[in-house]
């Protein structure tokens, strides 16, 4: 015959399931309205971020929605505490419906801008963006980022015998001094040649750094975000906390270490 649960058994795990939906709740306000974790999966951010970078990104910058939550849970209204981000600033937002997964793209344009790509360049209420050549942008041919898929091959290059990725890239200054590097790769008609836009109230404009592999604001879903609503915005990407080439082995706990970018953790924006 089985021995009777004793109560003292019985009142550990009450206190136990407690412990756990407490510590749940302080999780789920934590990452709504503090900070919550993202991770790299594209290279639409080149230069700044690399396919298996970790960042954090700050919920309270530009208020608060549904997508604020996790899995979008429909507990809040609208937008409340709105702002608008700065131009410039990176941000991780809901793409379009059809396509509910968290991307993350840089501010270009606010409501009541207007943005026209013009041989490469961004042309910004009708006066460029200055654009300026610096040194290529190189990055390493790892397991995350191989050639042929990441790298197409006429940019596959090697330097002192490791293969990399190579680049033209420019330094891009808006209007109000935030300056940042963006990546080209030639003419690209349909990303370098656009007609106006013009952004709607309540809208942002965004674009990726890595302006000839990044489906953003100039392209219309599926292609790209078109116009992203600021209830679909949120938060601002503030720190990486980690980085990997894609090389470790779940099994092999030494190759965790050998395939982190020490040099990228701690990198603000």
């Amino acid at each position: 015959m089985a021995d009777p649960i004793s109560p003292a058994r019985t009142s550990e795990t009450r206190e136990t399931l407690v412990f756990l939906l407490k510590l749940a709740v302080i999780v789920f306000v934590f990452r709504s309205f503090v900070f919550a974790p993202f991770s790299i999966p594209s290279q639409s951010m080149l230069p700044r971020l690399y396919i298996g970078d970790y960042l954090f990104v700050s919920k309270w910058n530009y208020g608060y929605s549904r997508w604020s939550l996790p899995w979008g849970l429909p507990l809040i209204p609208g937008r409340i505490l709105g702002r608008d981000p700065a131009r410039g600033d990176v941000v991780v937002f809901r793409g379009p419906p059809g396509e509910d997964h968290d991307v993350i793209k840089r501010v270009i344009g606010l409501p009541g801008d207007t943005i026209q790509m013009r041989h490469g360049q961004v042309i910004l209420n009708g006066t460029p963006v200055p654009k300026v050549r610096i040194a290529d942008f190189t990055i390493p041919l790892t397991p995350n980022y191989p050639g042929g898929s990441e790298c197409p091959s006429e940019f596959e290059d090697s330097v002192n015998g490791t293969p990399i990725c190579r680049y033209q890239q420019f330094r891009e200054t808006l209007p109000n001094g935030k300056s940042y590097t963006v990546l080209d790769r030639g003419e690209q008609p349909n990303a370098d040649e656009t007609g106006v836009y013009a952004v709607p109230a309540g809208h942002i404009f965004v674009m990726g750094d890595n302006r000839d592999d990044s489906g953003d604001s100039r392209f219309d879903p599926p292609e790209g975000m078109g116009m992203v609503p600021m209830e679909r915005v949120e938060g601002k990407a503030v720190v990486s906390f980690f980085s990997t080439d894609g090389s470790a082995n779940w099994f092999l706990p030494w190759t965790w270490f050998s395939a982190a970018r020490w040099n990228r953790i701690g990198a603000g924006f």
